[in-house]
């Protein structure tokens, strides 16, 4: 499966297919979230809501995947991911974009 950010991918000729998305909520332990509340005071990096949120977009990416497969899809186009948090500690993150079948499929590789 093809993702790009652009509305197009050069060369080809896409047939919309639909919109396509896949959505998850995580949260920290609360064990790290009270690390993270310490980290605050003296700055840096929380690595701990870094890997929350890494996890969260692979997992939001997998599902658009899947969603745009059962369309029959060859590419996702146009995909954008947006975040929210959903209480202190946890965020919902979701994947979309437009699902688009090569016209011409012989040539896909």
């Amino acid at each position: 499966m093809i993702l790009v950010t652009t509305d197009y991918i050069g060369g080809r000729e896409l047939e919309m297919l639909g919109i396509v998305k896949g959505s998850t909520v995580q949260s920290a332990h609360a064990g790290k979230d009270i690390g993270a509340a310490f980290k605050t005071l003296v700055g840096g990096e929380l690595s701990s809501y870094n890997e929350m949120l890494n996890a969260a977009r692979a997992m939001a990416t997998k599902r658009m995947v899947k969603e745009a497969e059962e369309m029959g899809a060859d590419a996702i186009v146009g995909v954008r991911y947006a975040s929210a948090e959903i209480i202190q500690g946890a965020a919902e993150v979701i994947a979309y974009g437009t699902a688009v079948r090569f016209v011409d499929r012989d040539d896909f590789i």
